[in-house]
C-alpha cells in the first residue's frame, strides 16, 4: 500500500486478522507506520499476517483469541500494551455469518454463537480498550459493521441483527467517549472479494461455486459493477484511524461500490 497517512508511534489491535479484511486492514496500518497486534482464532493465518508485515519492514506480534471469550479479550489487549507499551487505535473485524436460513429455521445457539461474536465481541474489545485510550488522553475504534446493518437482507437475521446493533453502538459510544478525545467510526462494506473467507473448505465445490457467482452478480448490479478488494477498506479504516479524520466520530461509512444508494431492478445494466 502507498499511503501519505503516517501512523508512526501507534499501536494498534486488528481482530478477525488473519483473513479478509482484518488481513488488509493489518497490513495497511503497519504499511502506515503502526505497530500492530494481530488477533485471529487460527494461529497459522494469524502468524502469516505477521509474517507479510514483519517481512515488509513493520512490526507486529500475533495473540491467538476468540473475540466472544471475555478472558482471551483481556488476554489480547495485555499483551499489546505489553508488547508496544500501550494502544491507541482499536479495530474490531472479527465475525462470522449466520447461515442462509429464515429466522424460524435457526438454531438457538446458532444464533447465540453470532451474537456472541459479532455483537458481544465487539463489546468485550472495547470495553477492556478503552481504559488505556482514557489513560492516554485519547484512541480510535474503528467497527467493521456492514451494508447488511443498515438494510435487511434476505435469510440472514443474525447476521443483519449484530451488524444493525454495531451501527448503533457506534455512535453511542461516539457520544459517551466524544469527552475523552476517543473517536468511534464504523465502516460498512458491501460485497467484498474474500473468497467467501473461510467457507471454501465448509461448503462442497458447487456450493462454493455457486455462492462466489451469486455474489459476482449482485455486485454486478451495483453503481461501481464489481466487489472491492479488501484493502479498499483496509484504507478506509487506516484514514479513520489517523489524524486526518480527527472531527469525525460517530460516523457511518460505506465502503459497498454504491450498493444501498440504488435500487436495482435484478439485471445487471447492459
Amino acid at each position: 500500500m502507498t499511503t501519505t497517512i503516517s501512523l508512526d508511534g501507534k499501536a494498534a489491535i486488528v481482530t478477525g486478522a488473519g483473513n479478509g479484511i482484518g488481513r488488509a486492514t493489518a497490513k495497511a496500518l503497519a504499511a502506515a507506520g503502526a505497530k500492530v497486534c494481530v488477533s485471529d482464532t487460527i494461529a497459522e493465518d494469524g502468524a502469516r499476517t505477521v509474517a507479510e508485515i514483519t517481512e515488509a519492514g513493520g512490526s507486529a506480534i500475533f495473540m491467538l483469541a476468540d473475540v466472544a471469550n471475555e478472558d482471551q479479550v483481556k488476554a489480547v489487549v495485555a499483551a499489546t500494551v505489553a508488547a508496544f507499551g500501550g494502544v491507541d487505535i482499536l479495530i474490531n473485524n472479527a465475525g462470522i455469518g449466520g447461515g442462509q436460513k429464515r429466522i424460524h429455521e435457526v438454531e438457538t445457539a446458532d444464533f447465540a454463537r453470532v451474537l456472541d461474536v459479532n455483537l458481544l465481541g465487539t463489546f468485550f474489545m472495547t470495553k477492556y480498550t478503552i481504559p488505556h485510550f482514557l489513560k492516554s488522553g485519547g484512541g480510535s475504534i474503528v467497527n467493521i459493521a456492514s451494508t447488511y446493518g443498515l438494510i435487511g437482507a434476505p435469510k440472514a437475521p443474525a447476521y443483519c441483527a449484530t451488524k444493525g446493533g454495531i451501527i448503533n453502538l457506534t455512535r453511542q459510544l461516539a457520544v459517551d467517549y466524544g469527552p475523552d478525545n476517543i473517536r468511534v467510526n464504523a465502516i460498512c462494506p458491501g460485497y467484498i472479494d474474500t473468497s467467501l473467507g473461510r467457507r471454501g473448505p465448509t461448503l462442497s465445490e458447487s456450493e462454493f461455486t455457486a455462492a462466489t457467482a451469486r455474489r459476482e452478480k449482485a455486485a454486478a448490479m451495483q453503481p461501481l459493477g464489481r466487489q472491492a478488494q479488501p484493502v479498499e477498506v483496509g484504507n478506509v479504516a487506516v484514514f479513520l484511524s489517523s489524524p486526518g479524520a480527527s472531527f469525525m466520530t460517530g460516523s457511518i461509512v460505506t465502503v459497498d461500490g454504491g450498493c444501498v444508494t440504488t435500487f436495482n431492478y435484478g439485471e445487471a445494466s447492459n
